[in-house]
Order: C-alpha cells, then sequence, then structure tokens
C-alpha cells in the first residue's frame, strides 16, 4: 500500500468535486431517453469538445502509448497519430451533416438514410455488433488497464479492483446520464491533466533520467525519432506508410470512425446547433493529438532508462502476477516515485480518466441496446421513463460482462489489434454514404459480414502456424470488404426514391454523388462546400501536427525545427479560422 492519508483525501475530494455536482442533474437525465442519451440536443461546443477528449483518455491510454514507446519508439504512435486524417475529416466534412439529421443514436442514420428490412436488420444487428460486442471489448481492455495500475500501486488483486470499479461507474452512470457525464468530464479532464504532468515531471527527476537533457542524452536518437527507421522498410510500412494511405479511412474505430460514429456522433448529436457540434469537435482533435501526448511519452521514455527490460519491473513488483507483465504496466511502475500527493492526484486523475471513459462507453451502448434494439424491435410503445429504467438495467449488465471478458485479455494493445483488424475494411463505405447515393443496406451488410469473416480467417491461419504479417492481414481485410460492399451497392436492392429524397431534404450532403436525387426534391444549393471542407482539412491536419511536432522538437532541444513547425502552426492555424469564417457564409448552390 503506497497512498498515504493525505494522498486519500486528494482522492476522495477529487472525485466528489467531480461527481457531486453532474449528480444535481439525476433529475433531467431520468426525465426522457433524449436527456438520457443526448443531454436534450442542447450541449455548447466546449462542453462536448471537452468531453469527447476526456473520453478518450482513460486508464488505458498512457498503458498504450508506454507500450508502443518501449517497443517501437515514439514513432510507433502512428499507430494512433494517423487517426488525425479521420478526425479532421468529420470536423470538416460530417459535423454538421449528423447535427442536421437529428437522429438520437448514430444508428437511428441507418433507417433515414436506406429502406426496407435490409436497413432494420443492419439497425439492430449493430447495436449488438456494437454496442455489447465491440464496446465490452473497449471496456474490458480500460478495465485491465485500471486493475495493473491497481496491482502496482494498491496490490490489490483484479477482483477486487473490478469489484469496486464496477460500483463505482455502475452507480454514477444509471443515475446522472449523458448530462452527467458531460459536466463529470470537464472537471475530470482537468485534474486527470494535473495528474499526467506531474507525473512527467517526476519521471524527469529520476537520478536514471537526469531530466531533459538526460533523457534525450541517454536514449538513441532513433528511439525518439517522430519517424521510423526508413532502413527498416517492413517496419517503415507498417508503422507509417499503412497508417497514413490506408488504415486511416479505411479501418472502424470507436471515437476515430470514418465519418464520426459511436460516442463522437452522440456528442455531435447532443450539441445544441451544427456550429457547436464542428467547434466542439475540432477542439477533441487539437486537444487529443496535440496537447495530451508528450506527457505520456516523456514517462514511457524515462521508463527506457529506469526499466530497460520487463524483468527489472518483474523485479521491482515481485508480487505483480506474471500474466500482468508487459511493457503497458510500466507506466503505473513509474507513477509509483511520485512523492506523497502527488501520488494521491495521480490516482485521482486516472481515476476520473477510468470512470470518465467506462460511463461513457455505458450510456453510448445502453443507448444502442436500448433505442435501436429494444424500442425498436421488442416494446414501441412504453413511456421515457420505462425505457430509462430499462437502460439503467442494461448498463449494470454491461458493465458484469466487460468485466469478466477483462480476464482474457493480457495488454491494451491486444484490444487494441483486435478492434482494428475486426473494423478493417469498413471505412470507405462509412465516408461514401453520405455523398453517394447508391450506397445501400446491402452493401452495409456486406461489408460488416465481409471484415469480419475475413479477420478471422486470417487469424485463424496465423494460430495454424502461417506466416501471415500485420501488412498483409490490413490490405487483404481491405480488399476483400471492400470489393464486397461497392458489388452489393450495384447488384443488391436500391434504396427507395423517396428515402432518398427524404434523406436528402433533412441533410443536404453536397457534391456530384446526390445530382439525380437533389433534381428530383427541387432543392438547388446545399449549406456545405466539398472543395471548402477539403481545404479546412489539409490545414486542420497541419495544424495539429505543427503543434504535436512543434512542441516535441522543443523538448529535444531542437530549437530550429521547433520554429519551423511554429510557422506551420500560425500559417495553417489561420487557413482553418478563414475556412470557417466561410462555412457560415449563405449556403451555394450544389
Amino acid at each position: 500500500m503506497l497512498l498515504t492519508k493525505l494522498d486519500w483525501i486528494i482522492v476522495v475530494v477529487s472525485l466528489a468535486l467531480a461527481f457531486i455536482p453532474a449528480l444535481f442533474l439525476a433529475g433531467r437525465a431520468g426525465s426522457s431517453t433524449a436527456e438520457f442519451f443526448t443531454s436534450g440536443r442542447s450541449a455548447p461546443w466546449w462542453l462536448i469538445g471537452v468531453s469527447m477528449v476526456a473520453t478518450t483518455f482513460s486508464t488505458d491510454t498512457p498503458n498504450l502509448v508506454t507500450d508502443l514507446v518501449r517497443t517501437g519508439g515514439v514513432a510507433g504512435n502512428w499507430v494512433w497519430w494517423a487517426f488525425l486524417l479521420t478526425g479532421m475529416a468529420t470536423v470538416m466534412f460530417y459535423a454538421r451533416m449528423w447535427r442536421r439529421s437529428g437522429v438520437l443514436t448514430d444508428l437511428e442514420f441507418y433507417e433515414i438514410r436506406y429502406s426496407g428490412r435490409a436497413a432494420s436488420f443492419v439497425r439492430g444487428f449493430r447495436a449488438i455488433y456494437l454496442g455489447l460486442v465491440f464496446n465490452v471489448v473497449i471496456m474490458a481492455t480500460v478495465n485491465l488497464a485500471a486493475v495493473k495500475i491497481a496491482n502496482i500501486l494498491l496490490g490489490w488483486p483484479m477482483e477486487k479492483t473490478l469489484l469496486w470499479c464496477a460500483g463505482l461507474n455502475v452507480g454514477f452512470a444509471v443515475i446522472s446520464g449523458l448530462w452527467g457525464v458531460l459536466v463529470a468530464d470537464l472537471i475530470q479532464f482537468g485534474i486527470a491533466m494535473t495528474g499526467s504532468f506531474a507525473a512527467a515531471y517526476f519521471a524527469l527527476q529520476r537520478p536514471e533520467v537526469g531530466g531533459l537533457a538526460g533523457l534525450f542524452a541517454k536514449l538513441p536518437k532513433e528511439t525518439y525519432a517522430f519517424l521510423p527507421d526508413s532502413s527498416n522498410w517492413g517496419v517503415f510500412v507498417t508503422v507509417l506508410i499503412l497508417p497514413l494511405t490506408v488504415q486511416w479511412w479505411s479501418v472502424w474505430y470507436p471515437g476515430a470512425e470514418p465519418g464520426g460514429g459511436s460516442y463522437i456522433a452522440q456528442r455531435m448529436l447532443a450539441s445544441k446547433s451544427e456550429k457547436d457540434a464542428l467547434v466542439g469537435t475540432l477542439f477533441f482533435n487539437v486537444a487529443h493529438y496535440g496537447l495530451r501526448t508528450w506527457p505520456w511519452i516523456i514517462v514511457a521514455l524515462s521508463s527506457i532508462l529506469v526499466f530497460p527490460q520487463l524483468t527489472d519491473i518483474s523485479a521491482a513488483f515481485p508480487n505483480v502476477p506474471a500474466n500482468l507483465i508487459g511493457n503497458d504496466i510500466a507506466y503505473p511502475a513509474m507513477l509509483t516515485f511520485l512523492p506523497v500527493g502527488w501520488l494521491g492526484l495521480m490516482i485521482a486523475g486516472l481515476l476520473a480518466a477510468y470512470v470518465s471513459t467506462i460511463v461513457t462507453h455505458l450510456n453510448w451502448g445502453t443507448s444502442y441496446l436500448v433505442h435501436d434494439l429494444y424500442r425498436r424491435f421488442i416494446r414501441k410503445d412504453a413511456s421515457e421513463k420505462h425505457y430509462v429504467g430499462v437502460g439503467r438495467f442494461v448498463t449494470a449488465g454491461l458493465m458484469l460482462v466487460a468485466a469478466i471478458v477483462t480476464r482474457y485479455i493480457n495488454t491494451a494493445s491486444t484490444g487494441f489489434s483486435l478492434l482494428l483488424s475486426i473494423g478493417a475494411g469498413t471505412g470507405l463505405l462509412y465516408l461514401l454514404r453520405w455523398y453517394w447515393w447508391r450506397v445501400n443496406a446491402s452493401a452495409e451488410i456486406g461489408a460488416m459480414a465481409a471484415s469480419f469473416l475475413t479477420a478471422i480467417a486470417f487469424q485463424v491461419l496465423k494460430a495454424r502456424g502461417m506466416d501471415i504479417s500485420a501488412t498483409t492481414s490490413l490490405l487483404g481485410t481491405v480488399g476483400v470488404t471492400t470489393v464486397v460492399w461497392v458489388a452489393a451497392a450495384f447488384l443488391g436492392p436500391k434504396t427507395d426514391e423517396k428515402v432518398l429524397e427524404s434523406f436528402y431534404r433533412l441533410v443536404r450532403p453536397a457534391g456530384p454523388g446526390w445530382t439525380r436525387v437533389r433534381a428530383a426534391t427541387g432543392i438547388t444549393s446545399s449549406p456545405d462546400s466539398i472543395p471548402q471542407a477539403m481545404v479546412g482539412w489539409v490545414c486542420g491536419i497541419f495544424f495539429v501536427y505543427a503543434a504535436l511536432f512543434g512542441v516535441g522538437s522543443f523538448l529535444a532541444g531542437n530549437l530550429s525545427l521547433a520554429a519551423t513547425w511554429g510557422v506551420i502552426f500560425v500559417v495553417s492555424g489561420a487557413g482553418v479560422l478563414k475556412v470557417l469564417q466561410g462555412f457560415w457564409q449563405p449556403a451555394k448552390a450544389g
């Protein structure tokens, strides 16, 4: 037991500050499913933006980053840095259309975009597939990180950690609804980021590290390089080329979905206006990649000097079970060096981050299972209070299943890789379905089936001893899935013309993909412009990457490179502002 009485006081006070204000909204949350799942569509941009950031910052996130850095250097983070291209596309192309759609969940989209039984099937199937299967795997990965941290810092066994975490999360999620989640996220994010910076500061004070100067002097340059070693072509392609050319648009992953989806769509749908949806999502991408990355990386790099091998971690923490020892556990191992008081704040920050993510996934998954499955297909005419009550019951069930699955995942990267492989190949469909009327429900079904079955086939072949690289698996899955869904779009039943026209009137997407439908509706203009959005997308990407690599260059002492990135940051930022101003001008034809 490493925590003192002062540490525990800080933990309790921090939790009270985060949760008590949110609980005052319990009455409002329980009044209807719209309040419980989308906060009555009245959240401002800054609240939904911070909530998105807080949700994607959980106990497993710094563990995952540490795993990537210790195994592949700083450049290993391109496996998730590349998703900035996806996130910025959501900002510039899709955020306003999501808000205009007016749906309660992103799965409701299927029955306003497609027609017939196939549309209903997709909605119901994905409610189970995402709300239960995918969601549980994600929560189990987050639980695993909490288990490892509690085992290192508190000496708690897995069962005790999961029991306490389940009680805390379920108790808060069933009472507060999305309003409570948003308010708690706002406070929790501040606590979590303070703890992250403190962890980085004290990691640098270790005698094995010797401050920033010592850190970068003692480590090989390739360890903290932004790009992987190009002389190792296999690693270069896997770590950099593939994520930037294929992975970002082809892979569906919660929080980084092509076209937006899951809890990102939930936040956009909860916003009070199209402008709030766009600006909030932009803030999320800036903070997600440009603000909070380096504190985690600093701790991860420091851990290489303090615990060079996994055996060093095992020796330092002999009571930790062998199955929990991995590179990701180096992050909580580094937290043991925090002084009294700061350790309590860090624990509070990690607990806040954990609860923020879990309650979001509980609320999001429950919205699918209640609104898109139970309400849509099982009981259509009950009262709002009935559906909220069922939602609270489902919330508890989801947490129980996630706790059980936690026992079967070993590292943070295991769950991450599993979800990437299963969602590979579907992304292009999710991008094009907004801009091309030809995409139909058959294409959605084909994409899901092909992606899942192909990914499973590769896993089976690997298990039988075949040498199949991650690159081959990804490209193969993307190729097969794309061929299947495009064929289904042309060969499957077309979406009913009335549904297409209704969707166009509601969302009014720009571009040539809706020319025929646009003519039938008599609407000659769209509030969006594809060329304008494209400029904003490019500027936004440079803006965030310039912030990310500018800070990294400054920390490493390369001031000339930091200045170059600073210029790019200013110029691209001006471009983003110019584009945003243009978005709110009167609509143009087409």
